[in-house]
């Protein structure tokens, strides 16, 4: 824009977008008031909403720092308060040298007083003025938020009472009649976390299931907060040591399953750097009337997340389908899945022999082709079981009071050992009164009765066939480990590349249950066979 008159940028900033006492307009308003005043023409705005001044320099903000970067464009710029450009006196220094190097004027509207201000960068008094107004700033911020952590302090601590900000996945806020806010299941979270139980305990892993998620275009926890209040998805996130990234949006992953899966707020407690709140008798402090879980749902699914961290045997990492199943007739070890790497190799992957990396020998090591093996293991397991009805197992839930007892026992322990860091009786007397809520709390807990977990088996009208072709390759190898399945490879002979010479193999299923109900299908095929 060419003009004779200064020129001035209007810098509007506000930490929380719906605060109407420092609305952008009354903002607005005054930095045109003030350019008025100094005969100046405003050339631009940056306007930075939703970003704080004591967790970003001028320099970080979207709309301000693009600006900063171009200072030719702008003689003066305009703030209406001080608090609405920087918070403490780090960042005023940073603000005062940029502004003395590149010759700009900073203005304030409203200074001490109502009256405008303008900061002279052409002398130390005016340097001066600029770091005593950023200390008085970067006082009242420390107040704020020493004000609001003990606000929040307190609020934790009130059963039903939401303190604000972003709230555990699957709640949102709402008013109580009493006044405040508590939490309620949010419908569209929580049908993702069922969900994401249902496929946990259909057999999928965290890592299947997150993937789904992603392709399923559902978003993240921390991105589904920023939709729902209006905001851009993704944002910085750690790169290389010392630097970061910025995403469009945040996916989910194995990790955020289990944190989402595995927290305390599924069953309606309030929590606190990774631990529940506890009230005076040591008992956990509700956050909402309506938890999504029961205490023994939650347990099921941790001892499911349990269980496969300690089985970590069942690969779902590989399109090996007879992982685990395809054995050296001559050796009895494994045979592992190797594809070809060099240009101009076979195109066929193998099963082959692996005594070598167990530091075995094997007289006569075997390879066949993966294909071939696939095709003839898919055949023989659908002929031996393929009619069979397949029996769904559900697990019912008991109640075990030992994981709650374990997990405060663990706080009661990281509680001991600060006993003797108490220099007065005042903190002696604190110290104790918590010690004595998490003994009162354990005590409590081992007088609850435990209810075993039980099983429902469910016979269903789908078939071993039916199921086998609506599983992916690690469903399938699942299917077959569940039943037992082994197949054993002799050596190959010469010319025994064209097809699979079915001599050298043997399969068979080896769990009494599908052992014998194969047993019983081969004899119906036969008689069947025999009588037409």
């Amino acid at each position: 824009m060419t003009t004779n008159q200064p020129r001035a940028l209007s810098a509007i900033r506000l930490s929380v977008a719906t605060d109407e006492t420092t609305s952008p307009d009354r903002q607005r308003d005054a930095n045109e008031a003030a350019a008025a005043s100094l005969g100046a023409v405003i050339v631009g705005e940056a306007e930075d909403l939703d970003v704080s001044a004591s967790k970003t320099t001028p320099f970080e903000r979207p709309g301000l720092g693009k600006w900063l970067e171009r200072p030719d464009e702008f003689d003066i710029l305009i703030w209406w308060r001080l608090d609405r450009a920087v918070r403490s006196m780090a960042d005023m220094s940073a603000l005062v040298s940029w502004a003395r190097k590149h010759g700009k004027r900073l203005v304030f509207a409203e200074g001490p007083g109502g009256s405008r201000l303008e900061l002279d960068m052409s002398n130390v008094v005016g340097e001066l003025i600029a770091t005593l107004l950023a200390f008085a700033a970067q006082m009242e911020a420390q107040s704020i938020a020493e004000r609001v952590s003990g606000a929040q302090a307190a609020m934790r601590t009130m059963p039903l009472r939401w303190r604000g900000s972003r709230p555990p996945y699957g709640y949102m806020p709402a008013p109580l009649e009493s006044g405040g806010w508590t939490l309620i299941p949010d419908p569209e979270a929580v049908a993702v976390i069922e969900r994401m139980i249902r496929e946990l305990m259909d057999g999928k892993t965290a890592s299947a299931v997150a993937a789904g998620l992603n392709e399923d275009g559902i978003p993240s926890p921390r991105d589904y907060w920023a939709l729902k209040k209006g905001r851009k998805t993704g944002g910085k996130t750690g790169g290389a040591k010392g630097e970061s990234a910025t995403r469009e949006r945040f996916k989910w992953g194995p990790s955020i399953v289990k944190k989402v899966l595995t927290s305390v707020s599924l069953l309606g407690w309030k929590s606190h750097n990774g631990n529940p709140v506890r009230d005076s008798e040591g008992a956990p402090v509700i956050a909402t009337n309506e938890p999504i879980l029961t205490r023994e749902e939650f347990d099921a699914i941790g001892a499911l997340f349990a269980e496969r961290s300690i089985d970590s045997r069942e690969r779902k990492d590989t399109d090996a389908l007879l992982l685990r199943i395809i054995h050296c007739a001559s050796c009895g070890g494994r045979m592992y899945l190797s594809k070809p790497t060099r240009k101009g190799a076979s195109v066929n992957s193998f099963y082959k022999c692996n005594s070598h990396a167990r530091g075995d020998t094997c007289e006569a090591p075997s390879n066949i082709r993966a294909d071939w093996a696939d095709e003839y293991v898919r055949r023989e397991f659908l002929r031996m079981l393929g009619a069979l009805n397949v029996s769904q197992v559900r697990t019912v839930p008991g109640y075990d009071p030992q994981p709650e007892i374990d997990a405060t026992a663990a706080e009661y322990e990281a509680h001991l050992s600060a006993k003797d860091t108490q220099t007065n009786p005042v903190t002696r007397a604190i110290w104790q009164k918590r010690a004595d809520a998490l003994d009162a709390r354990i005590t409590e807990l081992l007088s609850r009765e435990a209810t075993e977990t039980r099983t429902e088996v469910i016979q269903t009208d789908k078939t071993y066939t039916d199921v086998w072709d609506a599983h992916d390759t690690a469903g399938k190898r699942r299917m077959l480990l569940e039943a037992g399945a082994h197949l054993t490879v002799k050596r190959g002979t010469r010319g025994g590349w064209r097809k699979l010479d079915e001599s050298r193999v043997h399969f068979d299923v080896t769990e009494p249950f599908f052992a014998d109900a194969a047993s019983e299908m081969v004899a119906m095929t036969t008689e069947l066979e025999l009588s037409a």
